[in-house]
Formats: C-alpha cells, structure tokens, sequence
C-alpha cells in the first residue's frame, strides 16, 4: 500500500514552505529516512526523509511550488526492481538515436507547477527560464527559477523529455500552483537520461557564451540581474552567489550594489564637479535619483514587522545598567576564559542569565496568551536576533538556565556564524520564550525593539557609553548602557 510523502511541522508561526529540489526520480528506489526532498522556508532550508523504504512512485510537487504543512508531496509504493530495470532497458536505447521518441516514449504531459514558496508566501516572479521550448531536459535539471520575497528557488524538471510549453514569460508573476510550462514524453527514469543526454547537452552552454548574457559557473544571469548588473555598471566577476551551484541572485546583485555605492559615496562627490560642470538645478531631480525595486525577502520582513506592532499592545520602558562590575569580571577572566572553553566571554551571556533571574520573578513575562488562556513557561528558551545579509532570523538558546556562560557563549557563536552561512535548522528558529536584541553593535544608544510574536517580552541591548552619574553623593564617570 502507497505511503505518502507529507510536508512535516516546519516551526513556530511557519505554514509553508517552497520545494527546493528533489532527490530523487519516480521510478527510484528509497530506503527509510533517505532524504528525498529538499524544503525551503523564509528561515531555513529542510531535508524531508522518506517515511518508509520502496519506490518513490509519485511526485505531485515540483520544484519551485509553495506547500503548506501536512501536504502530500508524493507517494512510495512497493519496491518493483524488475519494472523499473525494464524500463531502464528500454528507454536508454531511444534517447541516444533520437530525441523525438523521448516525448513519445509512454509517458504523458507533464505540467511544470510553481511549487510552494514558504510561509504566506503565494506568489513569485519568473528570474529566467534555463530551457527553451523544444529543448530535451533530464530528470532533476534545473528548468526555471523563480524569485520570491524570501528566497530565489529553482524549479527542476521531474521527468525527462522535451520542454514542449512555455506557458509564463520571464518576469511575470505567478500565484502557487500556477502551471508554468509543459514537459513531454515524461516518465523516462533519471539514470539513462542522465547519461545519454548528457554529451548532447555539453555544446549548449558555449552557444550561450557566445551570446550576450553572462554566464557564471556556466549558468545564465537571471533577466533581475543582469537589469541590475547593466544598469549600475556591476563586474559580474566579482559579484559573489549564494544561489544554487553558486548562481548569482537578486539579492546578491543588490547587496554588491549597496556594497559598491558606500565604497564610491565620497570619490564620486569629490569628482562629480569637475567631471560635469553644470550649474546647480540644471540637470532633472529623476537622473540624481536611484530606483531599486525591494526584494520579497525585504517586504516580507516589513509586513511583519508592522503586523507585530498592529496586533501587540507594546509598551517600551528604558532603564539603565551600570556595567562597572561585568566589564571588570570580563577584564579580569578574559583569557583565562578563552583559554579554558574556546570561546571568548561576551556580554551577551551576562545578558540572558540576567533574563532568566528577572523571568523567575515575573513569570507573565515568559509566557504568551493564547485566545482566553496565558501560558506560564517554566523554562527559558532565550531567543538571540542575529541580523545577516538577506533578513533577521532569531536562533534559540534551549534551556538557558541550566548552562553555564561558556555553553551559551558557544551556543551564540555558532548561531551567528550558521545564521550568515543559511545553514541553520529548523528546530532552532521556534519556541523561544523570550528575545534579546543587541542594537548596540550598530552603535545605538536607544531603541524600541518590536515583539517577536507570540513572546510577550523582548530586550534591547544597546551601546555601552560612559556618562558622569552620582554615586553615593558623588559624582563619577561610569559605563552605562
């Protein structure tokens, strides 16, 4: 009897999620907890393990297309080894003599789908289409890519044969489920296609370097980025990609670009006037400006923001910390402390054992409300904001009071270094039950952070700043957060 293949709890307030790619073709043998597909969600990317072992029978998600939680991604059915070799036997034959067979060979059209694309996350924009109608494509190739507020995805193909419709042009948008192309002579299984079709596909990308489009890493610039590129007069070759197979995305082009206007701000006003002499209010207000569209990611990140502040009742209370007594512990363990854990003594530790004393005293703090009902947390799952290139995620540091500094210094550190690499888990973006903010590292001397919903409570750290204060009827200069 089938088992299927379901999308499984992604995290805290998270509901969907974008197929990445699959690993494997139907057709295919699975072994148990074999991973078989890849998920993407604004947060982190997540491998789902086959259920069972057999043959993945049946994918009815493809790369690209949105999924919500607890959706069948796919099927596996009883292990058929001796179908699926005859079906290896009989179609390596056909692709090698001639492509035209392939659409022909037994298996019926296939619909490419925009996949799902992460949490409320409905809709997304063609990048660039990798195949051209007519073209042959293998099981797992990339066929399209598609760019969201979150995440640039690619679509690949989940049956071989020949790319017979393009139904959505390059930068047009579509909603999740939307059918984008059509794949014929589909249910060719991936291993034979992959090696008889591989040779014919080598001349393809010196066609294109011939072409105007840029290629890196033999991959054609997405149409985003190239506009970008041209327009701002980018060196693709410096430009650093964070997309699959090191492809560069939207953002990364805008990320070099907001790189590439602070490193030139005070050159260029220093060469502007005698590069163009002409007389102030001469040339139009539209050609000093600059439009650069925000990126889905950025979006998303500025709706919820703004939902967190329409739903939560905030109130923000500022005090002060004099830091005397921490800076001159931190001066005097220092390296004795790097010695002995590996890690360097920061603040932030000092921070979150603070937090967990001031939960203990007001509980309320530490819980959240759930319709008629709050919830009292009797553990303390300190969650840490840790700002990175594409967005804010926060990580939890599980049960912050039974660690000791060093533990959470570690926990903190590889956090941060795993936030900026994209590689952290799921399991570690939920169930926090409070948040700390360090705004200090941007030199903030005050700021009102906003809830991370539904936590009830979340501090800012902000600049440590010496400031003269009376001290028992004196006064003296002492560093004050």
């Amino acid at each position: 009897m089938p088992v299927d293949i379901r999308v499984p709890t992604l995290g805290e307030s998270v509901t969907e999620a974008t197929i990445a790619q699959w690993f494997k073709a139907p057709g295919e043998t699975v072994q148990a907890d074999e991973p078989l597909v890849e998920l993407e969600t604004d947060k982190v990317t997540v491998e789902v393990p086959a259920p069972a072992s057999g043959v993945l029978s049946e994918i009815l998600v493809l790369d690209g297309e949105t999924v919500e939680v607890g959706a069948i991604l796919g099927a596996i059915g009883e292990a058929n080894g001796d179908a699926s070799l005859t079906m290896i036997v009989k179609e390596e034959p056909k692709v090698e003599a001639d492509p035209a067979p392939v659409a022909s060979a037994g298996g019926a059209d296939i619909d490419v789908v925009v996949p799902t694309l992460g949490e409320s996350v409905t809709e997304a924009t063609v990048a660039q289409w990798y195949k051209a109608e007519g073209d042959s494509i293998a099981v797992d190739e990339p066929l399209v890519e598609l760019e969201t507020d979150k995440v640039a995805v690619e679509v690949a193909a989940v049956s071989a044969g020949t790319l017979s419709k393009i139904s959505v042009a390059v930068d047009e948008t579509v909603e999740v489920g939307a059918v984008l192309g059509v794949i014929s002579g589909g249910g060719v299984s991936a291993a034979p296609v992959a090696q008889t079709a591989a040779p014919e596909a080598q001349p393809k990308p010196e066609a294109s370097k011939s072409s105007d489009t840029p290629l890196v890493n033999d991959a054609p610039l997405a149409p985003s980025v190239r506009k970008i590129v041209a327009e701002n007069d980018l060196e693709v070759s410096t430009l650093a990609g964070s997309g699959k197979d090191g492809r560069i995305t939207k953002a990364d082009a805008l990320a070099a670009l907001e790189a590439k206007s602070q490193q030139a701000a005070t050159p260029v006003a220093a060469k502007a006037p005698p590069a163009k002499p002409a007389q102030p209010g001469t040339r139009a207000r539209a050609d000093r400006e600059e439009r650069v569209p925000m990126t889905r990611l950025r979006r998303t990140i500025a709706a919820r923001l703004k939902e967190s502040q329409n739903k939560a009742a905030m109130l923000t209370t500022f005090n002060e910390v004099d830091m005397t007594d921490v800076m001159a512990v931190r001066a005097q363990y220092k390296e004795l402390f790097e010695k002995k854990h590996g890690v360097k003594l920061g603040f932030m530790s000092f921070f979150v054992k603070a937090c967990v004393v001031a939960l203990r005293d007001i509980p309320a703090v530490n819980g959240e409300i759930e319709g008629d009902d709050v919830i009292y947390k009797n553990y303390y799952d300190i969650g840490v904001a840790v700002g990175t290139e594409k967005g804010l995620v926060v990580p939890v540091v599980r049960d912050t009071d039974q660690k000791s500094l060093a533990q959470i210094e570690k926990d903190i550190n590889d956090f941060g270094r795993r936030a900026r690499d994209g590689a952290l888990k799921i399991d570690e973006l939920q169930g926090g039950t409070f948040t700390i903010s360090n705004g200090g590292v941007y030199g903030s001397l005050m700021s009102t952070p906003i809830l991370n919903q539904p936590q009830s409570g979340i501090l800012g750290m902000h600049k440590i700043q010496e400031r003269p204060v009376a001290i028992d009827g004196q006064i003296e200069i002492r560093p004050m957060m």
